[in-house]
């Protein structure tokens, strides 16, 4: 992987609200490069949406974020370019029919087509897959998933691994691309105790290396930065220039169109 650069975290009165009310709503945050930032609160408290807006994949409807010097909302695109998503239910899953080293070989070659600069493209093929099997090898280094444990090493089936080993898996994809920032949705579920403790130990070892980390989950640990969501209320009445900003955001943005369209909106971005 290429030296990462950690990606500092901004946000001031951050929210997102669509036609069924809020999804999340007065954010705010002020984090360094190569933190380890927790999203904490209850399933369905708006955690993956804040996580997806903040990586530039939702588009927030009120106040403003930065990520790595980009301002949010206006330059989504220049943050997805320096986020990477992690596990994200609906937006972005291993593929079970898929072979680990399948898995690990798609990854290296999405990245090398949409993130590797034009000089990368034009070397010879065995270079570029040396420089890739150099790569992979580098993240699964860094995502402590090694591969000679698995039960069929590299051509062990995905559907077939267990759930950390999954999220290490889902880990290295996400650093082949040498991102600012690492972002993963439900880090705590179908956890035990021990594997909870070693999953948050790795996303240390990345913010170590200086990546920043977002992490979603039930209970953050103590030396996080933590962001609380809160369970849904019931909606109050619209604020001054909240229905100008509500009609404003359904014309240019379908991501606010109920949980279900923005998931669908995210994975196509």
């Amino acid at each position: 992987m290429d030296s990462p650069h950690g990606a500092a975290v901004k946000a001031e009165d951050f929210g997102l609200r669509g036609p069924r009310g809020w999804a999340f709503q007065g954010v705010g945050i002020d984090a360094a490069p190569g933190s380890l930032i927790a999203v904490e609160g209850p399933s369905g408290s708006g955690r993956t949406c804040l996580l997806l807006a903040l990586t530039g994949r939702m588009k927030p409807t009120r106040g403003h974020a930065e990520v790595g010097g980009h301002r949010l909302p206006k330059r989504m695109t220049a943050v997805r370019r320096i986020t990477a998503l992690g596990p994200v239910s609906g937006v972005n899953e291993l593929d079970q029919a898929l072979t680990v080293a399948e898995q690990l070989r798609e990854g290296a070659l999405l990245q090398r087509h949409y993130g590797a600069p034009v000089r990368a493209l034009l070397r010879p093929r065995a270079e570029r897959r040396a420089a890739a099997g150099a790569r992979i090898a580098s993240a699964l280094e860094a995502a402590g998933l090694d591969l000679a444990t698995l039960p069929k090493g590299e051509r062990t089936s995905v559907r077939d691994l267990e759930r950390l080993e999954s999220v290490r898996l889902s880990v290295a994809i996400a650093l082949l691309g040498s991102p600012g920032l690492l972002a993963l949705d439900d880090l705590d579920l179908k956890l035990s105790d021990t594997e909870r403790a070693e999953a948050w130990a790795l996303l240390r070892s990345v913010a170590a290396r200086g990546i920043t980390v977002l992490a979603v989950c039930s209970e953050a640990p103590a030396d996080a930065i933590v962001l609380r969501t809160s369970p849904k209320e019931p909606d109050a009445p619209d604020e001054p220039g909240d229905a100008e900003n509500d009609a404003k955001n359904d014309s240019e943005n379908d991501d606010t169109k109920g949980a279900d369209d923005a998931l669908a909106e995210a994975g196509r971005a």
